[in-house]
């Protein structure tokens, strides 16, 4: 091996199996990663890593981009920030298969879910399917700057199968389940990565139906099952309020061991029921001694809503004295709000009430947060609004006020909904720490108006491995939970890892330096609107099998992205 594409010369490799950092060459060849070592073959490119860490890319395998990706080569707020491959199709909701009468109904229950502007979907979507085999080939067709993978979508699928019967919840009959079970067994052969589904009714079309899904009875899933298992392909992802724990995990249960497929569900810490996922936990722990393949889901920092002028949810909107500036521009209409009695009109009129959001707002003031710059994602009591307020002798209302009205109507409140009902993260590092849970639920590319989570990966390294005052992750663990484990989850064995045979998917990192930006507003969906975006410092550069396409933040303009069909394996594991 004389010469190879491309040498990385004397950096940390943090390989992904959850090993230390040690000081390696890394020398990659036709999208793959050929030697990790001494190299001493040249690289018709050599960069120098000294001093930086090399890590594979982020593999994100919860995200909502099953819109953006038909119309946008660029996957942000995910590949600007270390993501080299990201799933969609989760929670049940998607655009294939679907009959053309039936269009407006999905964009309608992906923008109440997941909080993409209808206006930009029904812009961006072009429609070039109805299976899901052709939306996979439209996916195929167009190039990304990183690579994308799908599950096929419960909701989307009951609609196309059993039209109205199917959008209101009704039992499927026995004819409905061998067509969708057709459906699944021909879009797992397309190379879906598996099935998802939502049972939460906190899942709702911007109309206010429930999702498609969440009544869906045993047989219906078991079917699904079945197939799964007759293929040996696929896997199940599902989101559930566990109203019932042991009814709902019982059938989890089955489904996983039926299939013979693995299985994960969205777990996280509520504040009506704080212990709750150490309950799902310890049944992952009785189902995996019997040989079933169910893992948690979880997120590394709270699921938090960000308030603002700017986004969906402010606590001004619906009173007069604000409706009548809300149509200017965010600057002007700040500047508007600041005036003395404008902004003794606003105060005086009672705030918006009747949305599970805004009603947490009016009441739990000591659990919202001024966000900040940088934005602190674990903030301490006494910095709550409720705390602030009372040691400034002013009222919560006011306070808010005047954090949203300043530096132009840009900033930000924090109301952490999820991971945060002690007050601190010691629940998450719980979970970070259980050998069954997985890291998930960034949601990158929804809920654009309110939350920009698809940056956890990067709060997990810099967070977890490196900031956190008290116990933290090493580093190696960092990276091999959201690389190597999330990759594997999903049967994607050829990335996540460091090593010859494996692809080259590589961060190049200043870890020192490596910091989050604030969350900020963008006009660049279709129809200008609006999402947010955020960004970082000390991504050196991140590299889609072997090609640069992202420097210092910036984009390189290569677009090595493809669609991954299923299960895939690298050529070590392969040759092994």
């Amino acid at each position: 091996m004389s010469q190879v594409d491309l040498v990385f010369r004397g950096g940390m490799v943090v390989d992904g199996t959850g090993a230390a950092p040690r000081r390696a060459d890394v020398a990659v060849s036709e999208g793959l990663i050929v030697a990790v070592g001494e190299v001493s073959a040249r690289g018709r490119e050599e960069v120098d890593a000294t001093g930086l860490m090399v890590a594979p890319g982020w593999v994100d395998i919860h995200t909502h981009y099953d819109g953006q990706a038909t119309w946008e080569e660029r996957l942000m707020p995910s590949s600007n920030l270390g993501a080299t491959t990201v799933v969609f199709g989760n929670c049940g909701v998607g655009f294939a298969p679907v009959r053309p009468q039936d269009r407006d109904r999905l964009v309608v229950l992906m923008e109440g879910i997941e909080d993409i502007p209808g206006t930009a979907l029904h812009l961006g979507l072009d429609w070039r399917w109805e299976s899901f085999e052709q939306y996979l080939d439209v996916l195929a067709a167009m190039p990304h700057d990183i690579d994308i993978a799908a599950y096929i979508p419960h909701g989307a699928l009951r609609v196309y199968v059993m039209g109205d019967r199917g959008a209101r919840g009704e039992p499927a009959t026995p004819e409905d389940i061998r067509r969708m079970a057709e459906h699944v067994r021909s879009g797992l052969l397309a190379g879906a990565v598996g099935f998802s589904s939502s049972r939460t009714l906190v899942h709702r079309s911007s109309a206010g139906d429930p999702t498609p899904s969440v009544r869906a009875e045993r047989d219906e899933l078991l079917a699904i099952a079945h197939v799964m298992r007759e293929l040996d392909r696929g896997a199940f992802q599902f989101a559930s309020d566990f109203t019932d724990l042991d009814a709902e995990f019982g059938l989890f249960r089955d489904l996983a061991r039926v299939s013979g497929r693995p299985l994960s569900f969205a777990m996280t810490q509520t504040s009506g029921d704080p212990d709750k996922w150490r309950k799902q936990l310890a049944l992952i722990d009785q189902a995996r001694s019997e040989g079933v393949q169910i893992s948690a889901q979880i997120a590394v920092r709270p699921i938090g809503l960000m308030l603002g002028l700017q986004g969906t949810y402010h606590p001004y909107n619906g009173r007069p004295s604000y409706e009548e500036i809300a149509h200017l521009p965010l600057a002007e209409r700040a500047q508007a709000m600041r005036q003395p009695a404008r902004r003794a009109r606003i105060l005086a009129e009672p705030g918006p009430r009747g949305t599970f959001f805004l009603d947490a707002v009016a009441s739990g003031q000591d659990n919202v947060y001024e966000l900040g710059v940088p934005p602190i994602y674990d903030p301490a009591p006494e910095e709550s609004i409720g705390a602030r307020a009372r040691a400034a002798g002013v009222t919560p209302d006011e306070l808010i006020f005047d954090i949203l009205t300043a530096n132009g109507g840009t900033n930000f409140l924090y109301l952490p909904l999820v991971n945060y009902a002690d007050g601190n993260l010691d629940a998450v590092f719980e979970m970070l720490n259980h050998p069954y849970t997985i890291n998930s639920l960034s949601d990158g590319g929804a809920h654009v108006g309110m939350i920009c989570d698809a940056s956890t990966p990067t709060y997990m390294l810099s967070y977890w491995a490196r900031d956190r005052k008290g116990p933290r992750l090493d580093v190696g663990a960092a990276v091999r939970r959201q690389t190597r484990d999330t990759a594997w989850a999903l049967g994607l064995r050829d990335r996540g890892v460091i090593a010859p045979g494996f692809r080259a998917d590589i961060n190049l990192i200043d870890f020192d330096r490596l910091q989050l930006g604030p969350p900020v507003m963008v006009h660049d969906l279709p129809g200008g609107a609006r999402r947010l975006n955020q960004e970082a410092s000390g991504y050196v550069a991140t590299y889609v099998a072997g090609q640069p396409i992202f420097r210092n933040g910036l984009p390189t303009g290569a677009l090595p992205g493809t669609l991954v069909r299923g299960e895939t394996v690298s050529r070590q594991l392969n040759d092994a």
